[in-house]
């Protein structure tokens, strides 16, 4: 009995350690992540079904997913400017609703004209919500809290893409248009809980922690100078660059990889199923690898993490069979649970309060950038020369990456140093305010 109850206790405190303590905003911008999530059909299924129900090619393929990319790079810095101009919350319901609207739209695109011009549209707006989103999240979360906030947000997105991608051959079964209905119904629920249970958290509009404020002390020249001050920041820039590389591996995921699986046989179903094995790998073990990582290095969890998942990706260099892409998508899902959340936590702890969004949407470029860049490589390499080039490619871009993020780790290090000593003088001395509480 002793023993059940001492379980009992232990799986309490690992429950309060994952989940509590963070303020009660934080969980409806969580819950609005997840429903969004939950509709994630279009997307990470864009590739194979144009290369499959459409009778794509595969070059054509990947020049529809570079035209979304380069819609996403514009959007989300664009998206960063105004969290920061306007506010999160106005950012996150406009980009949103028209996200929703996009994805409908492209559901019924045909012709290559139409169908590249869909692709263009919804990322000129799909990206436009995310530096709000975490600049809010940074807004309202202590500092030393936000990896573990980050890391639960990112599950939030992972635990939807799961279900999403399980849920797939009972939507297509209803004919592949009921993927678009059912994704833009998603962000419309998201875009009426953000609207709804969700304040505006802009450090102007809210009040902020003793930290915040004298972070925002004497910014006025460096708010006016925007973009500019941002980009003057040469360690931020640094690892954005090279972010990007590993991204570029990544990206492999929702390029490459679903044109192979088409390529080899694979039905809808199956890419769905083994596209789920990413996320339900990434509810199951994220929280727990994400606390133990939090005791090394940031930068050399980040540096190894990329690693792993070009290691993932050079996986189908054993062949083509539902088993092997099982295993690559298990190896690099490893990979990316150490790699994005801690970077994404990194990017809030270099950002002053006043250019959270800003920071954020610059960030986005590597995302953005990547999707741009991977599926134009990917596509063309896989479409001329097959498999075998772009996994290889993968991993050796991977080491390129790890190298150049562990020659700047002495430099972020120096930045992080003085930020966690303040952080911890601040979490012993100063109580964070509820984004609630009366105005300052």
């Amino acid at each position: 009995m002793s023993r059940t109850s001492n379980a009992a206790g232990r799986m309490r405190g690992a429950a309060r350690g994952a989940f509590g303590g963070l303020p009660s905003a934080f969980w409806w911008i969580w819950l609005g992540t997840l429903v969004n999530r939950l509709g994630s059909f279009v997307l990470p299924l864009l590739a194979y079904y144009l290369t499959g129900p459409m009778h794509r090619s595969a070059a054509f393929a990947g020049l529809v997913a570079a035209l979304y990319g380069v819609g996403a790079s514009v959007s989300g810095v664009v998206g960063g400017v105004l969290a920061d101009r306007i506010g999160r919350k106005p950012t996150l319901v406009a980009s949103l609703t028209a996200n929703a609207a996009s994805i409908l739209a492209l559901g019924y695109a045909r012709s290559p004209l139409w169908l590249c011009l869909g692709a263009l549209t919804v990322g000129l707006v799909t990206n436009a919500f995310r530096p709000a989103t975490s600049a809010m999240i940074a807004d309202i979360v202590p500092p030393a809290q936000r990896v573990r906030a980050y890391g639960l947000n990112y599950w939030a997105i992972n635990l939807g893409f799961a279900v999403a991608s399980m849920s797939i051959g009972l939507v297509v079964a209803f004919g592949y248009r009921a993927l678009f209905y059912a994704d833009a119904a998603s962000t419309l629920l998201c875009v009426v809980l953000m609207a709804v249970f969700v304040h505006d958290t802009t450090p102007q509009a809210v009040p902020v922690s003793a930290s915040a404020a004298s972070e925002s002390k004497g910014s006025g020249p460096a708010a006016r100078d925007g973009l500019r001050t941002v980009l003057r920041d040469r360690v931020f820039v640094g690892f954005v660059a090279v972010f990007f590389l590993q991204l570029l591996v990544f990206q492999q995921c929702n390029a490459a990889q679903p044109m192979a699986m088409a390529k080899d046989g694979l039905s809808a179903a199956h890419v769905g199923y083994i596209s789920a094995i990413n996320g339900v790998l990434i509810v199951a073990l994220q929280l727990p690898l994400v606390r133990w990582l939090e005791r090394f290095p940031t930068v050399q969890v980040i540096a190894s993490s990329g690693l792993v998942m070009g290691l993932g990706m050079a996986v189908p260099l054993l062949g083509g069979s539902l088993g092997v892409f099982a295993l690559s998508v298990t190896v690099w899902t490893i990979g990316e649970i150490g790699n994005t959340p801690i970077a994404s936590a990194l990017v809030a702890q270099l950002a002053p309060s006043h250019l959270r969004g800003r920071y954020q949407g610059v960030y986005q470029i590597a995302w953005s950038g990547s999707a741009v860049l991977a599926p134009l490589t990917g596509g063309i390499a896989f479409a001329a020369l097959g498999g075998t080039p772009v996994w290889i490619g993968c991993l050796a871009l991977s080491i390129v990456a790890a190298a150049a993020l562990l020659r700047l780790a002495p430099e972020v290090a120096g930045r992080l140093a003085p930020e966690r000593g303040h952080d911890a003088a601040r979490a012993a001395q100063v109580p964070v305010p509820e984004p609630a509480a009366s105005s300052a």
